[in-house]
C-alpha cells in the first residue's frame, strides 16, 4: 500500500494531525506564509509547519490535535498564551495521515495513571494492532463509554469483582481490543 506524502500543498485535505505544542519563541524570527479567514497563521519550514490557532480539533475537513505534554506549564508566555487560548503547535510532514469519516481509521489509547482517553490514526508508528481500529463516529462512541468506566462508578452495580481498577483496567482493555458491546463485556462480571 502506497503512503501519500504531505506537504505545503495538501496538509489542509481531510488530513489527521497531533501536532507538539511549542513556545512563541521558536516561531518569533519566521512571517508567516499563510493565515486563513478562522485567524489561524502558517509557517511552513522544508520539514514541517507551525500553526497558530485559537482552535484545535476540528478544522475544516481535518482532525488536529494539539499535545501539550511537553509544554512547561510554568513561563509567563505559557500563561499569557493560556488565558487568551491561542496555541502555537509543530508537525512535520510526516506526522500527517490521511482522514474520513467512514475509515476505520482510529485507535483508542489510555493513559490510567492520568485518567486520560485519546484518540490516534493507524498510520501511526507506535500503533498496537492489537487494538481495534474504528470510524471516528464510533471511536467517539467508544471514548465515552472508556471514560464512564474511568472516571465513574454507576456502571459497576452488579458486577462482582475484589478490585475496582483491575476491574478498570480488564473493561477497558477489552473495550480496545474488541469490538463486544460494553453490556456484553460486563456480562462477563454479573454476579
Amino acid at each position: 500500500m502506497k503512503i501519500k506524502t504531505y506537504s505545503r500543498h495538501n496538509f489542509h485535505k481531510h488530513t489527521f494531525c497531533v501536532f507538539k505544542e511549542v513556545s512563541l519563541q521558536d516561531i518569533a524570527q519566521l512571517q508567516p506564509n499563510y493565515s486563513s479567514k478562522s485567524g489561524s497563521s502558517y509557517y511552513f519550514t522544508d520539514e514541517g509547519l507551525y500553526r497558530v490557532s485559537n482552535h484545535w480539533g476540528r478544522a475544516a475537513n481535518c482532525r488536529w490535535k494539539l499535545d501539550s505534554s511537553a509544554m512547561p506549564k510554568t513561563s509567563n508566555v505559557y500563561e499569557n498564551l493560556k488565558r487568551v487560548q491561542i496555541k502555537v503547535g509543530y508537525a512535520k510532514w510526516t506526522d500527517f495521515y490521511p482522514n474520513n469519516e467512514q475509515e476505520s481509521l482510529f485507535y483508542i489509547q489510555v493513559d490510567f495513571e492520568n485518567g486520560t482517553v485519546n484518540f490516534q490514526h493507524k498510520n501511526n508508528p507506535t500503533y498496537d494492532e492489537k487494538l481495534v481500529c474504528r470510524n471516528a463516529s464510533e471511536t467517539a462512541k467508544r471514548i465515552k463509554i472508556c471514560k464512564e468506566v474511568l472516571q465513574e462508578d454507576n456502571w459497576i452495580k452488579y458486577l462482582t469483582h475484589i478490585d475496582l481498577e483491575e476491574l478498570r483496567h480488564e473493561i477497558i482493555n477489552e473495550l480496545l481490543t474488541t469490538n463486544n458491546s460494553f453490556i456484553e463485556i460486563k456480562r462477563n462480571y454479573i454476579k
